[in-house]
C-alpha cells in the first residue's frame, strides 16, 4: 500500500511543473531549474538521497539532455542552412505547382511535407517552417497556423530521427535496473534498444490505425473554421486524396518501424508518400472537380491576420537568397533535384551508419565516444557518441551543402547564428527537465527503496485499475503539453506508464506505445510550439484561439488511441510483453 505523503513528496516536482507552466504560465527555462531544486528537496527529505547521489543523478540528466541538444541542434543547422540557400523556397514552389487547390497543399505541405520536416529535424519545426509556407501561397496566417500544428502527428512520436525513443525510452530504461532486468534477464528481450524496437512499432500501428483521418481532418479544420461557407463537405470531396495519402506514408512507415527501428519510420514514410502521392496528382488521379480557395482578404476576420500579409513569401522571406541572376535580370529557382539532395543524403548516411556493419563499428568506437562510468562512485553511468548520434549526419551534410549549394560566407554564418538562437532557449530546460527526472528514476537506487516514480505508478494503479490503458496516451499528451516535447513527455513518463502496467498486470509494450502517441498528441497545444508557430506569421496573442481549435483533433486521437489500446491490451493482444 502506498503510504499518502510519500505519493505527495513524489509528485511534488511533477506538481510543480504543472502548477508553474500551466497556472503561472512561466516558460520551461524558469520552470524546470525550481522542478529540479523541487525534486532534490524530494530525494533529500522524503528518500534520503546523500548528496553524492543527487550529483551523480543529475550529471546522468545534463549528459542524456546534450545528447539531445545535439540531435537538435544538427538537424535545425540543416534546416536554417536549406532556408538561406533557397532550397526550401524551390521545395516550396515544386508542391504549388502540383496545384493551385488549398485542400491539396494542405494534403501535400502540411501532412507531408511537415511529417517529413518533423522526421528530420522534430522539436516543433514543422508548424515554424510548414505555416510560413502556407502564408506565401496566400493562406491566412491563422489557418496556416491551425492547420500546420495538426498534420504531422504521426511523425511527431519519430520526431528528430527516434530521439523520443531512442533517448526519451532507451537511454532512460537502460538506466533504470530493474527495467533492464525485466527486460532482458526475465524478459524475451537481447537488449532494452530492442525492447524499444518493438514499443516503436506498436506506436506505429497505434498511429496507422488512428491517423486514417489525419490528413482529412487537417483539411476539414481549414474548410470548417477558414472557408467561405464553414462546412467539411469541400473537405469530402478530397476524401480519396486524404486516404491515399495516408496509405502512402503508412505503408512504407509501419514496415520501416517492423524491420529498422524508431529512427527511420517518419523520415522513410514521408519520403516515399511525398512521391507517390505527387507522382499521382501528376499522373492525373484524385484531383478534385472544382479548385477550392478562400474567400477574398477583405471578408476575413482580423484576427487571421497579422504583421505578415499573405502571399509576402514563404519560409525565410527576406532571408534566404533570390535564386541565379540571368541575363535579362530574372532569377533561376534552385532546381529540385538539388534542394532536396542534402535530406537524401541524410537518409541515406543514418541508413549506411545504423545498417553497413563496418561503418557502424567505426562510428561507434570508443575513440569517439565521450563515457562516464561509475558516476561519483554510485555505479550510475552515461556516454555521448560523436559520431553515431544523429546530430554528427546533420553536421556532416551541413558540410556537404556548403559546396553542394555554392554557399556565401554570410550565409553559413547566419545559418549558423540563427541556429544558436533557437536551440540556446531549449538548453537550460532541457538540463533542468532532464536531471529532475532522473533525481526521480535514482531515488530507489540510492536508497534500496522504491523510487518515486514507482511510488506514483502504484497508486495511480490503485485509483484508476483496469481502465488505465485508455488514459495512457492522455498521460503521454499531458507530458507534452507541459514540457513541448515528446522526448521530455516520454522521460518524464515513460518508466511511470511502465510501472502501471506491470502493477495492473497488461503488456508493458503496448502502455508504453501508448505514452509514445501520447507524447505526439500533446505537441498539438504544447504553448512553446504554439508560440513559435505564431510568431513566424506575425499573430503572437492568439494562442487561445489556435489551442481550442486543436483540442478538437487531441481528444479525437487521444480517445480513438485510449480504445485501441484497451482493445489490444485486454483482447487481442494480451500476451505482449
Amino acid at each position: 500500500m502506498v503510504s499518502a505523503v510519500d505519493a505527495l513528496v513524489a509528485l511534488a516536482p511533477l506538481a510543480t511543473i504543472a502548477f508553474l507552466m500551466v497556472g503561472r504560465y512561466w516558460p520551461a527555462t524558469r520552470a524546470m531549474p525550481v522542478a529540479w531544486l523541487v525534486a532534490v528537496g524530494a530525494g533529500v527529505v522524503g528518500w534520503g538521497m546523500s548528496a553524492r547521489w543527487i550529483a551523480a543523478s543529475s550529471i546522468v540528466g545534463f549528459i542524456t539532455a546534450a545528447n539531445i541538444l545535439y540531435i537538435v541542434f544538427g538537424a535545425i543547422l540543416l534546416l536554417y542552412t536549406l532556408k538561406r540557400t533557397g532550397a526550401f523556397d524551390a521545395i516550396n514552389q515544386g508542391f504549388a505547382s502540383v496545384s493551385e487547390d488549398r485542400r491539396v497543399q494542405v494534403v501535400l505541405l502540411v501532412f507531408l511535407m511537415g511529417s517529413f520536416i518533423e522526421a528530420a529535424a522534430g522539436f516543433g519545426t514543422p508548424a515554424a517552417i510548414v505555416g510560413p509556407l502556407l502564408v506565401g501561397l496566400g493562406f491566412p496566417p491563422m489557418a496556416a497556423v491551425v492547420v500546420a500544428l495538426t498534420g504531422n502527428l504521426m511523425a511527431i512520436t519519430f520526431g528528430a530521427v527516434g530521439t523520443p525513443l531512442i533517448i526519451g525510452m532507451i537511454d532512460i530504461f537502460g538506466s533504470v535496473e530493474s527495467i533492464q532486468t525485466a527486460v532482458v534477464a526475465n524478459g524475451p528481450y537481447a537488449s532494452v534498444a530492442a525492447w524499444v524496437g518493438d514499443i516503436a512499432m506498436w506506436a506505429a500501428t497505434y498511429h496507422v490505425i488512428v491517423g486514417v483521418a489525419l490528413p482529412f481532418i487537417g483539411v476539414a479544420m481549414m474548410t470548417r473554421f477558414f472557408g467561405e461557407e464553414r462546412s467539411i463537405k469541400p473537405a469530402l470531396e478530397v476524401l480519396p486524396l486524404t486516404l491515399f495519402a495516408w496509405a502512402s506514408f503508412s505503408v512504407p512507415y509501419w514496415l520501416t518501424a517492423y524491420f529498422l527501428g524508431p529512427e527511420f519510420p517518419g523520415l522513410i514514410g514521408a519520403m516515399v508518400g511525398l512521391f507517390v502521392t505527387v507522382g499521382a496528382l501528376k499522373a492525373g488521379f484524385f484531383h478534385p472537380d472544382d479548385e477550392w480557395d478562400f474567400a477574398p482578404q477583405e471578408q476575413w476576420p482580423d484576427h487571421w491576420v497579422g504583421d505578415i500579409q499573405p502571399g509576402e513569401g514563404g519560409v525565410g522571406a527576406g532571408t534566404s537568397r533570390e535564386g541565379t541572376v540571368t541575363a535579362d535580370g530574372g532569377h533561376v529557382r534552385m532546381p529540385l533535384w538539388k534542394a532536396w539532395t542534402p535530406y537524401a543524403l541524410v537518409a541515406v548516411l543514418l541508413v549506411v551508419t545504423r545498417v553497413v556493419d563496418p561503418v557502424n563499428a567505426f562510428v561507434t568506437m570508443d575513440l569517439f565516444t565521450l563515457a562516464w562510468t561509475d558516476i561519483l562512485g554510485t555505479g550510475l553511468s552515461d556516454s555521448f557518441a560523436v559520431l553515431y548520434l544523429p546530430g554528427a549526419v546533420f553536421v556532416a551534410v551541413h558540410l556537404l551543402t556548403i559546396p553542394l549549394h555554392d554557399m556565401r560566407t554570410d550565409e553559413i554564418t547566419a545559418a549558423w547564428s540563427e541556429t544558436v538562437e533557437k536551440v540556446m532557449p531549449a538548453v537550460v530546460a532541457l538540463l533542468f527537465a532532464v536531471a529532475t527526472v532522473q533525481i526521480m528514476l535514482q531515488s530507489g537506487s540510492a536508497t534500496g527503496t522504491d523510487s518515486m516514480l514507482i511510488v506514483l505508478s502504484d497508486g495511480m494503479a490503485s485509483v484508476a485499475g483496469g481502465v488505465y490503458p485508455f488514459f495512457a496516451a492522455y498521460v503521454g499528451a499531458f507530458g507534452a503539453f507541459l514540457a513541448g516535447s515528446n522526448t521530455v513527455s516520454d522521460i518524464l513518463f515513460g518508466t511511470f506508464q511502465y510501472g502501471v502496467a506491470d502493477q495492473i498486470g497488461t503488456p508493458r509494450t503496448l502502455m508504453l506505445a501508448a505514452q509514445a502517441v501520447g507524447g505526439a498528441i500533446g505537441n498539438l497545444i504544447a504553448i512553446h510550439n504554439v508560440v513559435a508557430a505564431l510568431a513566424v506569421v506575425g499573430l503572437v496573442g492568439e494562442e487561445g484561439r489556435v489551442i481550442r481549435l486543436e483540442l478538437i483533433p487531441l481528444v479525437y486521437y487521444g480517445t480513438a488511441t485510449g480504445l485501441v489500446t484497451l482493445l489490444f491490451s485486454y483482447v487481442l493482444f494480451p500476451g505482449v510483453f
